[in-house]
């Protein structure tokens, strides 16, 4: 295990002093412990590009020209045609 030696802000040392006395540990094994995390969220990240990656290859046939229209897109002919229906019900 190598030693790192790091400077901080006294405050800083003292609320890691704190926080360690509280967990039952030490100031190294915080910093141990957090090092440690950066390591594994960067193997996370690179997990997860690794799975988009995999995702948008098998995506085929996409064309940004395939776009619908707004009122494709909500349907909008059919919701009117539904409430004058509705309307007309209403009415009788």
């Amino acid at each position: 295990m190598a030693n790192v030696t790091v400077s901080v802000p006294d405050e800083v040392y003292r609320a890691a002093r704190i926080r360690a006395a509280e967990q039952g540990s030490s100031v190294s094994a915080l910093v141990a412990e957090f090092l440690g995390s950066l390591s594994e969220r960067e193997a996370e990240l690179a997990r997860l590009a690794a799975k988009r990656q995999e995702i948008i290859s098998q995506i085929k046939g996409f064309s940004p020209h395939h776009n619908l229209s707004r009122d494709e897109l909500y349907d909008r002919a059919a919701r009117r045609a539904e409430a004058d229906e509705a309307r007309k019900r209403a009415v009788r």
